[in-house]
Parts: structure tokens; C-alpha cells; sequence
């Protein structure tokens, strides 16, 4: 018997020691602080994977410029200086336009897209796999997981209340980079683009004097209402927003099946994760910036949403005639909107008038 339980246990450390032989620590750069509200959410997303590899997989997550600049941080993965990144789709718009479609269809991609009707085109409807050729397309060596939906989101900051497009060309605004800054830029307003760690010092120094970044939650953290009051919600530049988690390809073909599995699952879980966390903080957020921080909500001036939807049309049709793939996703993307959007629209606009029915009684 003795002998028996002694073999057993020696399979048992020869079997740790597979294990612990075959573990791997992969290192993702982040495109913003680890300690940051979205660095939390990566997180979410590696402890995931960890566990579902019962620890083959763990990961070291490196702030924004630990290795590279934020704007190097793709190229970083695709050549191997890191095993992977953590940004928004939209972040590479520079690469390709395209990357605007997968990341912020600017304005609902013109097309009514919502959060939900973007998913369902992306999981069900063949979007998946024109993302993967994206990068491709970019000619970049990666290997793209979308796991983090956060749209729509608030129009942004301002030193005074604004009335019309008229008040709002005042002021020097930072946007995101690519088509939707671009769309701002087309209607007048003087457009910066900039990380979301670099805006509370801009503002501070008078470099902008109008800012959006996110929503209540990582804008409070970032700390915009102690320069800025009046705040809107209502914006259309990213009403849909997803960001990604980048595995170098060669490391994400080393993994083995159940690994890159595990990614996968951990994406999926972590969308809805991400929604529905960010609406719990969101939510309180915004409580405690208009109660306990003298911010104003105000609605958003009638006219930007019929300047704003036109120029991003306009921009988006641009696009399309000028880059053939850019083509090939929008018209996808068209014919998906065809048979979702009309459902989906329908039913969001009572959820809609449902929630502003009971907040009005607040």
C-alpha cells in the first residue's frame, strides 16, 4: 500500500511539474493606466483566462509608455516587443479607416446602429469575421479579441452651457482620433485629439478648454469636474465603442486550442460584463458628480445632432468610395442594420421612454 500511494504522489508532482513547465506569463501593454477604470477591466478580462487555463496563462499588465508610446502600441505587439496590447478598435484608424467601423461607427455608422444592434452584427451576422481580416488589411501580425462594449457615450465638458453649435465652435474640444475627430472637424469645432490621462493637465494649463472621454464614471475618475461643470450626455460620436485585447500571432499560434478557447470565452463574458458593470458605476457616478460636485446635466443643443449625423454620413460615404475594404464592411454592415435595426430601434425607444418616464419622477 505504502508503495502504491508513494507512486501516486510521485505522478502527482510529475504532473505539477508539466503543468508548471507549460505555464506562461504574457505581457500586455495598455494604451492608459493599469490602475485606470478601463486597466481594471483587462484585468477582469486576464484573471478570467487565468482561471479558465487553471494557471497555464497569467498575464503582467504594463501601463500606457511602459514599453512604447501609447500610438506605438500595435506595432509593439505585431513585432513582438510585447505578447499583446489593450486599446479601442478605433485607436487604428490610422492604420486603416476600417478600424472606425469595428471600433466607433461614427453617428451609428449612419445606419442606426446601437451597442446591441453592433453585437448582434459582430457575434451573429459575420462581423467577427471581417474583424479578424482587419488586421490583415493593416498588415499587422496580431490576433484581435473584442471584450469590452462601453457606448453610448456622453458628448463631454464645457466651461459654460452651450445653446447651439454656435457655442460649441468656442471652444477647443478634445475628441478621439480618426473619423469621429475628423467629423467634428468637418462641422467647425476645433478638434484635439489626446490619451485620456494627458486631458485633466490640458485643461488645467488652458491647452483645451472642452473635453469628452468616456462616461460619469471614468471621466469623474480622471478627475474633469474639478476644472469644468456643465456636462452632456447625449453624444453622437460614440454611441457604439468597443476595445480589444491584441495577442502577437505568433504567440496566440503557440497556445493551444483550449487556451485560445479560454480567450474567447473570457471575451464574450466580459462584453456583457462590461456593460452592465459600467452602468451600475455610471449610474452612481453621476449621482455623486451632480450632488456632491456642483455638476450641471444639461440636454444637448437640438442642432448638433442634425450637423453631427450629416458630416459623419458624408465622411463615412468618403471613405467607402476611396478604400475597397473599408467598402466591403460598410456594405455588410448596411445590410446587417436592414434586418436588425428597425427591431432593435423600435424596442429601445421604449426602453427609452420606460427610464425617462421614472427619472423625470426622481
Amino acid at each position: 500500500m505504502k508503495k502504491i500511494t508513494s507512486m501516486i504522489l510521485a505522478l502527482v508532482f510529475a504532473v505539477s511539474l508539466i503543468g508548471s513547465a507549460s505555464a506562461k506569463t504574457l505581457k500586455i501593454q495598455l494604451t492608459f493606466p493599469k490602475t485606470s477604470y478601463d486597466g481594471q477591466i483587462v484585468k477582469m478580462w486576464t484573471d478570467r483566462v487565468t482561471k479558465l487555463t487553471r494557471g497555464e496563462l497569467k498575464f503582467e499588465l504594463l501601463s500606457k509608455g511602459e514599453v512604447v508610446g501609447l500610438k506605438e502600441t500595435l506595432e509593439a505587439v505585431d513585432k513582438g516587443l510585447v505578447d499583446g496590447g489593450a486599446a479601442w478598435t478605433h485607436y487604428w484608424s490610422n492604420y486603416h479607416p476600417a478600424a472606425m467601423l469595428f471600433g466607433s461607427p461614427v453617428a451609428g455608422g449612419g445606419i442606426g446602429l446601437s451597442t446591441k444592434s453592433w453585437l448582434a452584427w459582430y457575434f451573429d451576422n459575420g462581423g467577427m469575421e471581417l474583424y479578424d481580416q482587419l488586421w490583415d488589411e493593416m498588415g499587422m501580425n496580431v490576433k484581435g479579441f473584442v471584450m469590452a462594449s462601453s457606448g453610448p457615450e456622453a458628448l463631454g465638458w464645457f466651461k459654460e452651457p452651450i445653446n447651439s453649435m454656435a457655442d460649441f465652435r468656442k471652444y477647443r474640444f478634445r475628441t478621439p482620433p480618426g473619423i469621429p475627430g475628423q467629423t467634428y472637424k468637418d462641422i467647425g469645432v476645433a478638434s484635439v485629439s489626446m490619451g485620456g490621462g494627458d486631458i485633466l493637465p490640458a485643461l488645467e494649463k488652458g491647452t483645451i478648454d472642452a473635453a469628452e472621454w468616456c462616461c460619469p464614471k471614468p471621466d469623474s475618475v480622471f478627475g474633469f469636474q474639478k476644472v469644468l461643470k456643465n456636462y452632456y450626455l447625449q453624444g453622437l460620436h460614440q454611441n457604439v465603442v468597443n476595445g480589444d485585447i491584441y495577442i502577437n500571432g505568433d504567440v496566440y499560434k503557440s497556445l493551444t486550442d483550449h487556451q485560445k478557447y479560454a480567450m474567447e470565452v473570457a471575451s464574450e463574458a466580459m462584453i456583457t460584463r462590461n456593460i452592465t458593470n459600467r452602468a451600475v458605476e455610471n449610474g452612481k457616478a453621476l449621482i455623486d458628480l451632480t450632488e456632491n460636485h456642483g455638476v450641471i446635466l444639461h440636454d444637448t443643443p437640438a442642432d448638433y445632432f442634425t450637423e453631427y449625423m450629416n458630416a459623419a454620413q458624408a465622411t463615412i460615404k468618403k471613405n467607402a468610395a476611396e478604400n475597397a475594404f473599408f467598402k466591403k464592411v460598410y456594405d455588410h454592415m448596411t445590410a446587417h442594420a436592414k434586418i436588425v435595426v428597425p427591431f432593435i430601434a423600435q424596442m429601445e425607444t421604449s426602453d427609452a421612454s420606460i427610464g425617462t418616464a421614472f427619472a423625470k419622477q426622481q
